[in-house]
């Protein structure tokens, strides 16, 4: 459905001259070189906004010809519908700062995005400032549509008040393996500590799989996609054991089959989520939380674990008339100073190498963050192919009637959502 979604949505923008309704995109020649006003999308996010409105003041009063107007995406299901139609429209704003890897390679089906390597220097920037992990974020066809921006490495939260009323040790929990995980979440559930030991969103929405399988497979095989060389890669022991571990939770009713309206931990009813650092905000005042990495089925050590990164890009789209003023801008927003900034409000990891040095003085008076930025130097993307959002929209439909509410074998379901997606990316 979100193929045929997407196709419909690509086909209005194509023929949309003969029904009144066509998109005018500017000369992209003349775009180039053009400056004056420019429009910014920022998320909902309260903390980003904060953020935007201070960096956006400050440039505003230093360019009085080339002004930035911030808005919020507009609204829609998901922020990737809403920009995939204003892509039809073409009302896109010209950058927007909050764009996910995998609708990248939908928009640019849609001629939505401008490749930003374009602009002069603008590869050496994104590469030196992303450093090692750029390469995740180049397009098929070599070239960057977004700059990696910021990430939000999911680990495991853990409410240290619960596991102690559990009889768990809340300073050294044991949860680095699948066995002591499950041993933890057994205790925690039976002692009546928690309802459920971990409570994902057990929904099919194709980027719940970001959450539960894909943090956990990046564990597990030490950083792979679930993609690579144009093949799936995920119907393997290592994701065998992966859908073992997560379907002992659900079938020993450790993790709920039902969804939870808010968030499970924040309410008292789980005691752990996967989540990044974004989310200490809504814990840092109500928890005493503690934060590990994602388990493994041998236990891998903190400092070797990789995991999912959650990462948003920013990207400029093709309704852009005045790209030369929003590259200046992009790389304004994201300057190690802004990039300081963003990690002061918002307690996200700029998508830089090195974090706990570059941002030494700041993880001095916040400790509480120093093991997301270690985290974050071992982040994994999604793969960055066409139909990305139907891969994972196949995968999320087999996991959830497998995994989550046992209606088959999660084994054979793994090797069937992997023989769909061959046909997908086949397709493609």
């Amino acid at each position: 459905m979100l193929r045929k979604t997407a196709a419909a949505l690509l086909l209005l923008a194509l023929t949309g001259a003969s029904t009144g309704c066509a998109r005018t995109t500017p000369d992209s020649a003349a775009a180039s070189s053009s400056r004056g006003p420019v429009t910014v999308w920022l998320s909902n996010n309260a903390q980003e906004v904060a953020w935007g409105e201070k960096w956006i003041a400050e440039w505003n009063a230093k360019h009085p010809r080339e002004r930035i107007k911030a808005q919020k995406i507009p609204a829609g299901k998901t922020s990737e519908e809403a920009l995939s139609a204003s892509i039809v429209a073409g009302n896109s704003a010209c950058l927007v700062f909050n764009t996910s890897p995998a609708s990248v390679p939908q928009f640019q089906k849609q001629a939505g995005l401008v490749p930003l390597d374009g602009f002069p220097g603008a590869e050496e920037y994104i590469t030196a400032r992303t450093g090692e992990r750029a390469a995740q974020y180049r397009s098929e066809d070599g070239k960057f549509y977004q700059l990696p921006w910021k990430s939000n490495p999911v680990m495991i939260l853990y409410n240290k008040k619960l596991f102690a009323k559990a009889g768990l040790d809340p300073e050294h929990p044991k949860l680095s393996t699948y066995e002591d995980f499950l041993a933890s979440s057994r205790k925690l559930v039976r002692s009546g500590a928690a309802k459920a030991a971990i409570w994902p969103a057990p929904s099919s929405e194709f980027f719940q799989s970001w959450f539960d399988f894909y943090p956990s497979f990046i564990a597990e095989t030490g950083g792979r996609q679930l993609v690579e060389d144009g093949k799936p890669r995920f119907d393997t022991p290592e994701g065998r054991r992966v859908v073992r571990f997560w379907r002992g939770l659900y079938r020993e009713r450790l993790a709920q089959q039902e969804l939870f309206p808010g968030d499970s931990m924040a309410a008292g009813k789980a005691a752990m989520t996967a989540a990044g650092p974004w989310a200490v905000a809504a814990y840092k005042d109500s928890i005493d939380w503690g934060v590990v990495p994602v388990p493994t089925s041998r236990g891998v050590p903190a400092s070797k674990t990789h995991t999912f990164s959650d990462e948003k890009s920013v990207s400029m789209f093709s309704a852009c008339e005045n790209r030369a003023t929003a590259w200046d801008v992009l790389r304004f927003a994201t300057s190690k100073r802004q990039d300081g900034a963003l990690l002061d409000e918002t307690g996200q990891m700029p998508m830089r190498p090195d974090l706990l040095k570059t941002y030494e003085g700041w993880f001095e008076k916040n400790p509480g963050y120093r093991k997301f930025a270690d985290q974050a130097d071992r982040i994994v993307e999604v793969p960055g192919v066409a139909g990305s959002v139907d891969l994972w929209q196949a995968l999320r439909d087999r996991w959830t009637a497998s995994v989550v509410f046992g209606r088959e074998r999660p084994e054979p379901a793994l090797r069937d959502a992997s023989e769909k997606v061959s046909e997908l990316l086949d397709e493609y």
